[in-house]
Order: C-alpha cells, then sequence, then structure tokens
C-alpha cells in the first residue's frame, strides 16, 4: 500500500505509475475521501471542545443554582452529532482504505517504460542454447513413456491441472527441493517450514487481496486461503511487529506446495507441466533497511541463478517493464531456463523489491539506529519453482533412447541415480 501523504502530494505521478502498470485506480476518490476524513475530524475536534466549554457551563450553573436544561439539550445534540460523525469517519476510512489497496506499487524509476512482456530487457544470459542431435520430445511424451508423471490419474483425482509423481518422478520432485533449500541455507537464508493456509488478513498484507483473490482457494467455512506461494506466510511471520534494525537483514527460505486457481488461463500454457493447480517453490524472503534494499535484490537474483547454475541449465535475467511486472513489485526481475522439447523460454523465478509497499500493508517495522521506528522493506524470490525446472531438465538431458541423465547436483539426493530409465 503506498503511503496516503505520498498519493495526496504526487496524484498526477501515481495516475501515470498505476497506468503504467496497466492497473485501475481511483485516485480522484482517494484525495475525495482524505479531504472528507478531514473535515469530519475537524468538526468532531470543534465539538468536544464545545462539549468540554459546556461541561464547565453546567458545573457553574449548577454552583449557582440555575438551570442546566438548555444546555444539557445543547450538549446531547452536540453527542448525537460527535456519534453521528464517528461512525461517518468508520465508514469513511474504510472506503478509503479500500481505494489505497487499490492502487499497485509505484515502478522503480530503473524499471524500462513497456507496456507488455515485448518491453522487457534481457540483462544477461548464462549457457548455450544448442540444438539436440535427434528431435527433441517434449516432457509431456517423455513421462509418459517413463511412468514418471501421470496428468491423466492426477485428473482422475483432482480434475484437471493436477499430477500424479511417480518413481524416478516423485524422487527427482524431493531432490530438487531438497537441493534448493540445502542451497539456500548454505548461502545464509534460515529455512521456514510454514503454514500452506492463511487468514485473509495475511493475503492482504502481501498484495493477493483483494486483487488476485479470484485467483485463490478459499475455504469459506474457516475464513482460510490456501497459499499461492511460501511467500504469503514467511512475510507474516512479522505482520504487526517491531524489528531491531541491527537484525537486519533478515533472509528466509521456504518450502510449500502452491495453490493457484489460475482462473482465465484456459488454452494458455495447460499442457503438461506448464501452468498446473498445485505446484512445489522453494521461495527466499528478505526483510532489509530501506536504504540496502536495491543491493539486496541484486543478491536475490544471484542466489536464484546459482540454483540454475548447479543445475546446468541455460537461462537469462530479464529486468521486466513496468507493464509486466506484479501489482506490489516496484522492479522485478524474471529468470527464464531454455526447454528443448518446448523450444522456447520458460520462466521459473521472479524476484522482487516491493521496498514498503507490503510492509505499509502488513504493518511490518523496525527501529534503526536512531531509535526510529520506520516500515521494512521486503523482498521476495523463486528460489526455485520445480515443475518448470522438471519441463527443463526432462527436455534438456533427454537421451535419443529416451532416458533423462540425471544432472550431477541432484545424483547425491537421488541414490546415486545417474539415469532415469523405462
Amino acid at each position: 500500500m503506498l503511503d496516503l501523504k505520498r498519493v495526496r502530494e504526487n496524484p498526477d505521478l501515481v495516475k501515470k505509475a498505476v497506468a503504467e502498470k496497466n492497473e485501475k485506480a481511483d485516485i480522484d476518490a482517494v484525495c475525495a475521501l482524505d479531504d472528507e476524513r478531514k473535515r469530519i475530524i475537524a468538526e468532531v475536534e470543534t465539538l468536544k471542545a464545545e462539549r468540554n466549554k459546556g461541561s464547565k457551563e453546567i458545573g457553574q450553573a449548577k454552583r449557582e443554582g440555575k438551570n442546566t436544561d438548555t444546555i444539557q439539550a445543547r450538549m446531547k445534540e452536540n453527542a448525537d452529532r460527535i456519534k453521528e460523525l464517528d461512525l461517518r469517519q468508520t465508514n469513511v476510512e474504510k472506503e478509503l482504505r479500500g481505494h489505497l489497496l487499490a492502487i499497485p506499487n509505484m515502478p522503480h524509476e530503473s524499471a524500462p517504460q513497456g507496456a507488455s512482456a515485448a518491453g522487457n530487457v534481457v540483462v544477461r544470459t548464462s549457457g548455450e542454447v544448442t540444438q539436440l542431435p535427434f528431435e527433441a520430445k517434449n516432457h509431456v511424451e517423455l513421462s509418459e513413456t517413463l511412468d514418471i508423471l501421470d496428468f491423466k490419474r492426477g485428473a482422475k483425482i483432482a480434475g484437471s491441472g493436477f499430477v500424479v509423481y511417480k518413481g524416478a518422478g516423485a524422487l527427482l520432485e524431493r531432490a530438487l527441493i531438497n537441493y534448493f533449500l540445502d542451497t539456500n541455507t548454505a548461502a545464509g537464508y534460515t529455512e521456514i517450514f510454514p503454514p500452506f493456509m492463511v487468514t485473509p488478513d495475511c493475503a492482504e498484507g502481501t498484495g493477493q487481496l483483494p486483487k488476485s483473490r479470484d485467483q485463490m482457494y478459499y475455504v469459506n467455512e474457516d475464513d482460510l486461503f490456501l497459499i499461492p506461494t511460501a511467500e504469503v506466510p514467511v512475510t507474516n511471520i512479522y505482520r504487526d511487529e517491531v524489528l531491531n534494525g541491527k537484525d537486519l537483514p533478515i533472509n528466509m527460505t521456504a518450502y510449500s506446495a502452491c495453490f493457484r486457481r489460475e482462473a482465465g488461463s484456459w488454452g494458455k500454457d495447460t499442457r503438461g507441466f506448464l501452468r498446473v493447480h498445485e505446484f512445489n517453490k522453494v521461495e527466499m524472503v528478505k526483510f532489509t533497511e530501506p536504504e540496502k534494499s536495491y543491493e539486496e535484490h541484486e543478491k536475490l537474483v544471484v542466489n536464484a541463478e546459482a540454483l540454475l547454475t548447479g543445475l546446468g541449465l541455460p537461462y537469462r535475467v530479464l529486468l521486466l517493464c513496468r507493464g509486466d511486472m506484479s501489482f506490489a513489485a516496484a522492479k522485478c526481475y524474471d529468470l527464464e531456463v531454455y526447454a528443448q522439447g518446448e523450444k522456447r523460454w520458460l520462466e521459473v523465478s521472479s524476484c522482487s523489491n516491493f521496498e514498503d509497499f507490503q510492509a505499509r500493508r502488513a504493518n511490518i517495522r523496525y527501529r534503526n539506529k536512531e531509535g526510529k521506528v520506520q516500515f521494512v522493506h521486503t523482498l521476495n524470490g523463486s528460489g526455485l519453482a520445480t515443475a518448470r525446472i522438471i519441463v527443463a531438465i526432462l527436455e534438456n538431458y533427454q537421451n535419443e533412447d529416451g532416458s533423462i541423465t540425471v544432472p550431477q547436483v541432484l545424483r547425491p539426493y537421488m541414490h546415486g541415480m545417474e539415469k532415469i530409465s523405462k
């Protein structure tokens, strides 16, 4: 959430940022509601001053033996008006907050202009995309032949967009999760194992609500949401808390299953593992001082890259343009791997700096060296999501006989297995 003062002082700049992010928010309504809130507060303060004056008048009149009916009637009107205004102020502030929650984060000045993914900038690439000396199969064909992923039975159990991992497929999934966690913790991240369900306040704090409610699975009886990423519960660990500045930066990594309805995405990358409703992901989350958050952002990207380098997958780093960034991000890098069977790049990680956008929504603050309490900056990055990594491993490490060479770094996690064969 943006600082209200920032919105009031720069309404045209905020409107421009909203348009650049392809979002909709009523900045004029924010300003009008804030003006009304201020008018109500001023009137209540005047009425309370009159009430204090009237109380003294009543006391003086009683001491002099005078009738106080007129003054008391006036004080009754005064009290009724204050009550009416208090209720109105509550409603105005609720409506104002609703409008503020609809405003996306302001893009950082270094975020490139652009209305869509076409405006993203390739920052660097690693590894060469070389064509296989035979016709590459896609991950669906390979997994069916090897009997390691069962999309048909996954759909029978839970509907389309779910999968059953079998044998070496299940082992590969577990190996990736453990490799990601071990590498991240070795890089200085504290491992967290969070709940996979959160309250509405948590989802609002990280920016999923109200913006992306239709993409989340909701348990009505308990008023809980299944998490779309571990970012949500991990970031909310410190909701409504004041951290010690000496402890920053705080780096955390967490595995979780992730649940996304993917409403409105039918027909778009829905084959196999490219877009599923449940997948596994290891997340990295940082809490930092504002003046160090962009330095930490670059470190976050390097940590995510190290995982891809270890797997030996060709990848590239993209700096997202303003029109392709998420609602909450001020700046974002995407990491993409090349998949031989798909013959294209697949996003496997987004590394975002939210500045104080999430911290304001979740009320996460810290006390600096001078003792001043202010909002932290939060960052997060996928480190990594497993589904598309499995796609890339199957397709890039496939052999002509249909077997899959296991990346060297994963073999200790797979009981020394060197190949996945039929």
